[in-house]
């Protein structure tokens, strides 16, 4: 089955081959940095050219002639990128993207060799969307005891903003508890203590599997269920008096949902000029795909390019219900079920 596109996201932390495009579709919140080819995997796939696409959660590369050649490398999976001179099947010795990996307890080494040799776009665009996903963890994972508060206020991050703020809340997680204060953003939970600013912990709706209300023995409690890739804890907390403790139920779990349907994952980069910024034609036109093309439709290059040379009408979109999306109107004796066939060699 394919992967859900809803809840736990997988696509920043797994390194997966030959997928299927359901696999290859942005998640709600996932965004394109880059899209460049010719671009040949020159380890796995030597000879051949493709096509990377950078996001804020992973890169793709996949084969121009058969798009089910393809891998997916989460970011968080990087350990590390470099230059490295390489043996290239279609440029010969040339210097490539190298890229090492870890997934499970398997290492990945991945050479990428940029076919137009001016272009170094495939190794400045994926260190930079690296850099930008390890320098906004704090928007991904869940922290104990972290420096996140001072006097009393929250370290904001660049796309936070608090919507709630609950004090005389008690953490269970020890025998008496602990009295602090509940801040709510919209990208994550925190509590602090009182007392002692320094014991806390900080929650990112994309950590929390469930919120709830359970009994205790401190009577009813709310109850945070962490997914088991952010360490399965089960965090409760008590409010006084306890008549709040339902509203504020409803307020956390409409967050979460509404974090669920348009995810904020901090991942950001600036362009230093216009010309290395890829055009928001070709950003706008993947995504609404969501897969790329070449083996699957190989007409459809040659129905938009004959729409985009005539010069003399203005060539307006149409509703298609097979893709619930704005398209080209189709070259006549074309259907959009024939365009996305395997097409044999034959």
């Amino acid at each position: 089955m394919p992967k859900s596109k809803i809840g736990a996201v997988w696509e920043d932390r797994e390194v997966l081959f030959d997928l299927p495009f359901e696999y290859l579709r942005l998640r709600p919140g996932e965004k394109i940095f880059d899209r460049i080819e010719p671009i040949e995997d020159s380890k796995g796939n030597s000879g051949i050219k493709g096509r990377m696409v950078v996001t804020n959660l992973r890169i793709i590369w996949h084969s121009l002639a058969s798009p089910r050649i393809n891998l997916s490398i989460g970011l968080n999976c990087i350990l590390s990128t470099s230059t490295k001179v390489v043996s290239s099947g279609l440029r010969g010795s040339t210097q490539a993207l190298y890229a090492l990996a870890s997934y499970k307890s398997n290492r990945y080494e991945f050479i990428f060799t940029n076919l137009s040799p001016s272009c170094v776009r495939h190794y400045t665009t994926v260190v930079g969307a690296h850099k930008a996903y390890a320098a906004s963890r704090m928007y991904r994972d869940l922290k104990l005891r972290g420096t996140i508060i001072h006097n009393k206020q929250l370290k904001m991050l660049p796309l936070e903003k608090v919507c709630l703020q609950e004090h005389s809340i008690w953490n269970l997680s020890s025998d008496s508890g602990n009295l602090g204060t509940l801040l709510v953003t919209n990208v994550r939970v925190v509590w602090y203590a009182d007392i002692n600013e320094a014991f806390n912990v900080s929650m990112p709706y994309i950590t929390i599997e469930s919120i709830n209300i359970r009994d205790s023995k401190f009577g009813e409690a709310l109850v945070f269920v962490v997914r088991p890739s952010s360490g399965s804890y089960v965090l409760g907390f008590r409010a006084d008096p306890r008549d709040r403790l339902r509203p504020l139920l409803s307020e956390l779990q409409a967050l979460h949902q509404a974090y669920t349907e348009k995810p904020i994952f901090g991942v950001e980069m600036t362009w230093s000029n216009e010309q290395s910024k890829p055009a928001v034609d070709d950003i706008a036109e993947l995504e609404e795909i969501g897969e790329p093309r070449g083996e699957m439709g190989p007409n459809l290059y040659l129905a938009s390019q004959l729409s985009q040379n005539n010069e003399e009408t203005e060539v307006q979109p149409v509703y298609s219900p097979y893709l619930g999306l704005a398209i080209e109107p189709l070259k006549e004796g074309f259907t959009l079920k024939s365009l996305f066939e395997v097409q044999t060699s034959s």
